[in-house]
């Protein structure tokens, strides 16, 4: 197995014997043919599918970096109905759909993998930082197809491109008047429908595009618009991690009968069993260990959530050109997205008393309950699992909430272009992004009527089977308020300004084509607030609930603050199918709750105090310089650019700490700063064997800041237990080191097929260590509770910057139109496009003391795409099929029995698009034919602690899309 170094050593080693070959060849050839270029060929007007994959591709072979391009089919029109979704279809990335459409689970990101990295993207829209507020990277999913002209995914960028993500930059284009005719627009009117949730919500999109000669030059206007709504389903069942061993009783054993510890009206039946703790396995015999029940992902809730996502997109740009070789211009877009989530929990609290429990063979040992970290053999502590059994008296708590998440990010930009000679160009850019985000989720719990239980059957299955005897879940005579919170309640505000300044100058008759250079200056600051609290009793005292209820408020007495669920949870499938009470998540909003009652304490909207030692502030300037030289030899059969980026960053965080040195408690700020200096040079050489057959050899050096939360000087201190907390505004940056090696064959304008490796050598990934030492801002510990400490010491766990670990892996893609002399003439209106990627990550994470190597969250071993095409001047039709192996959700857990891992599933999307007349269309869509859903595991993948043990299970429905377009003028 080769070391890492010999691996970077094969690459490079091998990259320049290819190009040698390359070179020798090209030699041979007579007469030498230049490089391929844009200059004197024949224009065959083309639209639709075929337009956007030759620009993609035209991009992706004329680019010396290694990028990968979708370009939209017309104005308005992506390929897909989420920009997330259409980001999968290129190679090396990987997706997650929560909720119906490609997202993130945790609203950061879209859940993008780029080459096994997650949350190390960086984001521009055309070419400028774009982020949403609290990250460094612009949140996809909340992204407008209709707003989007094309993706550029730089999975090496070169040295001319703003510095901040290891994993790939992802550059979203927008349209400019002067690439449109004279007088042009489009407008369209869809809608979408998901057949759980039955019911169609609307999407509006306008452009319009004016240019102008005059007097005094050429202009360009351009205002767009766009509205998007979608309401989706997430049906989902989450049960618990962990071993959760336990030892059967059975109630006609001598153990059982007698014993005034367990319930004494089932004594001597021999279809109930009493499903007893087991503090240490490890004490019983291997024999007594054999018969001990796993019930990991036993005791599912029954959630339903109603998603809906509201898009606002406004895109503006202005362009003069008063003379040849000088361009000024404005430019910006806004863009607003409101996801909004109604959800209602039923959650089961199981008895310890089953009839008829059916169990089956499942080996549960220490590796994978603790990775065996004691060392030794790998015993068994469990050797069955519970396949089905009906749990007698058992509970539930019933929760209604509502979640808004509403994240706005608007850029203002402007700025110059000028040729003062043939030879030269310069350009000026000064950019203003505001990004804000508020998080607001609130809820009612309830509970049953004192005395009430329920029989509650449970069978293992995809999903697991419920069935619930008892009173009706459904009559609010059977409910009490319980407590209301507002468990999320924060703000960010992040702001940032930048200014850029790039020149290219030309050089003639040399091995150097052109110097390219530039500036930027760039400052951040980011701002975050919480207002959250928890715990308001919604009882007719205020006080907590008593035991007898006699302070409780029945549901049935304000009836028109609660409403049963839906009534066809996971279509049936799993038996019982909702109707459960809820407290109604309308009925959250505003002061409604807080109106209703007066006696729980809940502060008004407009005056909830702020927690203060959550605030926090950042403030990032970065200053930057690069230079770059295109150069080509050999009669162009090499060409390439090396370049070196230096990037100065310095950091301001301030965090609100309890300072308890002099006895008494006070908030007062705590600042700290950083700062450091990034050199990150890049080398891209393409070689021509052929003028249509290319090898490409990348290098370069990135790095990805920390996040916001890593670098909070936040410091936490445990007066009772001696333990604590504290952030690290010294954190260095990830730093990757890059090796790409691609064979990129060109078979005609849209058609082509590649093969890439690459390996990233990453530095610097956070890590949480535990420290003894004293804190400033706390007396000296004095506790009773021993923490290995000196005396008065704290054992406190920071972040640091840990070992290296990497990303290797390979890429294989192409796509054509079989439109070949060859091939009959009726396959000519059909096409296919593919990719499939192979990647291994491996980071290094602190778990109970050891340090562990392990895959990076999100990052699948395998993913692959393959879409089938047609169109003719009338119809277009795609039919794609997306792919991904098993992955990590959120990262590992200390014990594998903890995590939560996903196995390998496949999504089925289609469109059609029907050109009514040259100006009308009508479109299409369906996704996720085939109604899959990201499914949870107990466990991880890939190194023997997979299990079929079910932690999470999943239905979003199906969605389908129709659009009318029309457009004038192009």
């Amino acid at each position: 197995m080769k070391t890492q170094n010999q691996y970077r050593l094969w690459l490079t080693a091998s990259a320049v014997a290819l190009l040698a070959a390359s070179a020798t060849q090209a030699q041979a050839q007579t007469p030498a043919t230049a490089a391929p270029s844009d200059a004197a060929v024949e224009e065959v007007v083309v639209t639709g599918i075929r337009q956007s994959l030759q620009s993609a591709v035209q991009m992706k072979k004329n680019t010396m970096e290694v990028v990968d391009s979708i370009r939209a089919e017309d104005i308005g029109k992506l390929p897909d109905p989420n920009v997330a979704e259409t980001l999968t279809r290129i190679p090396g990335v990987q997706g997650y759909r929560y909720g119906g459409e490609g997202a993130s689970p945790v609203g950061v990101g879209s859940g993008l993998t780029i080459r096994g990295l997650s949350g190390q993207t960086a984001s521009q829209v055309d070419g400028r930082s774009y982020f949403t507020a609290g990250g460094s990277e612009f949140n996809i999913e909340g992204a407008i197809p209709g707003m989007i002209a094309g993706l550029d995914v730089y999975k090496n960028p070169s040295a001319e491109h703003i510095e901040g993500g290891i994993g790939g930059l992802i550059d979203i284009k927008t349209r400019k008047p002067l690439d449109l005719p004279d007088f042009s627009g489009s407008a369209a009117i869809s809608g979408r429908y998901n057949d759980m949730v039955k019911s169609w919500q609307p999407e509006y999109f306008a452009l319009l595009s004016q240019r102008w000669n005059t007097g005094a030059g050429e202009m360009g206007l351009l205002l767009a618009a766009n509205y998007q709504k979608s309401w989706n389903r997430s049906d989902n069942a989450p049960g618990p991690g962990g071993a959760n061993l336990r030892r059967v009783i059975r109630a006609d054993s001598a153990e059982y009968i007698g014993n005034a510890a367990y319930n004494q009206a089932y004594a001597g039946r021999s279809d109930v069993s009493f499903l007893a703790d087991v503090a240490d396995p490890l004490a019983l015999t291997a024999a007594q260990r054999a018969g001990l029940v796993n019930m990991a992902g036993v005791q599912i809730n029954v959630n339903e959530e109603d998603i809906q996502r509201t898009r606002k997109g406004v895109s503006g740009a202005f362009q003069w050109k008063p003379r040849a070789g000088l361009e000024i211009y404005v430019d910006g877009n806004y863009n607003s997205y409101l996801y909004h989530q109604g959800y209602r929990f039923l959650n089961g609290a199981d008895s310890r008393y089953v009839q008829g429990l059916q169990t089956s063979a499942f080996s549960t040992t220490e590796g994978l309950t603790s990775r065996n970290r004691n060392g030794g053999e790998d015993v068994s502590l469990a050797g069955q699992r519970f396949a089905s059994g009906t749990f007698l008296g058992s509970s539930f708590t019933s929760t209604g909430g509502d979640e808004h998440r509403l994240y706005e990010t608007y850029i203002l930009a402007g700025g110059a272009k000028w040729a003062p000679t043939d030879d030269l160009d310069l350009k000026l850019d000064v950019s203003y992004v505001k990004a804000d985000q508020e998080q607001d989720n609130r809820s009612v719990a309830m509970v049953p009527r004192a005395g009430l239980t329920w029989d509650v059957t449970r069978t293992v299955g995809l999903p697991q089977k419920v069935a619930i005897s008892g009173p009706s879940l459904s009559n609010p005579a059977n409910w009490v308020l319980g407590t209301y919170a507002n468990g999320t309640e924060n703000i960010y505000d992040d702001v940032g300004y930048a200014a850029q300044f790039d020149g290219k100058l030309r050089i003639h008759d040399s091995v150097f084509e052109a110097v390219k250079f530039g500036a930027r200056y760039y400052r951040k600051k980011s701002r975050f607030y919480n207002y959250s609290y928890s715990g308001k009793n919604l009882t007719t005292d205020g006080l907590g609930l008593t035991a007898n209820q006699s302070n409780g408020i029945l549901a049935s007495s304000v009836q028109d603050l609660v409403a049963g669920s839906h009534t066809n949870w996971f279509d049936g499938e799993a038996g019982y199918s909702g109707g459960f009470l809820t407290f109604n998540p309308d009925s959250l909003l505003g002061d409604n709750v807080r109106n209703r009652f007066p006696l729980a304490g809940i502060p008004a909207e407009d005056s909830i105090p702020e927690v203060l030692l959550s605030r926090r502030k950042a403030v990032e300037q970065t200053y930057a310089g690069y230079g770059v030289v295109d150069f080509a030899f050999l009669n162009d059969r090499i060409r390439g650019n090396a370049g070196v980026r230096v990037v100065r960053t310095e950091l301001d965080a301030q965090a609100q700490v309890t300072d308890s040195s002099s006895g008494v408690a006070v908030i007062v700020p705590n600042n700290k700063t950083n700062s450091y200096t990034d050199v990150l040079p890049t080398l891209n050489i393409t070689g021509y064997i052929q003028d249509d057959l290319l090898l490409r050899f990348g290098f370069g050096k990135g790095m990805t800041r920390p996040s916001v939360g890593d670098i909070n000087p936040t410091v936490v201190a445990n007066v009772t237990n001696g333990t604590g907390s504290q952030g690290n505004a010294n954190l260095a940056p990830l730093r990757a080191t890059s090796y790409d090696l691609s064979l990129e064959k060109y078979f005609s304008k849209s058609a082509y097929a590649s093969a890439a490796v690459f390996y990233k050598d990453v530095a610097g990934f956070a890590l949480g260590v535990e420290n003894c030492q004293t804190v400033a801002t706390a007396p000296a510990y004095t506790g009773a509770t021993p923490n290995n400490c000196a005396t008065g010491q704290y054992r406190i766990t920071t972040s640091v910057n840990a070992d290296p670990g990497y990303a290797k892996g390979v890429e294989l893609a192409a796509q054509t139109f079989f439109d070949y002399d060859f091939v009959p003439d009726f396959l000519h209106n059909f096409g296919v496009q593919g990719s499939y990627t192979w990647v291994k990550t491996e980071l290094p994470v602190l778990l109970s003391g050891v340090k562990v190597n392990v895959r990076q969250p999100f990052q699948s071993d395998r993913n692959w795409s393959l879409a089938g095409l047609y169109e003719n001047k009338r119809v277009s039709a795609r039919l794609v099929y997306t792919y991904r192996s098993d992955y990590v959700l959120f990262g590992v857990s200390a014990n594998p029995i903890d995590g939560r891992y996903l196995k390998g599933y496949g999504l089925l999307d289609a469109s059609v698009n029907i050109n009514l007349r040259d100006d009308l269309s009508l479109s299409v869509t369906a996704s996720n034919l085939t109604n899959k859903a990201p499914i949870r595991y107990v466990g991880e993948p890939g190194n023997g602690y997979d299990t079929d043990i079910l932690r999470q299970y999943f239905m979003n429905g199906r969605i389908y899309g129709l659009s009318l377009r029309y457009k004038f003028g192009g």
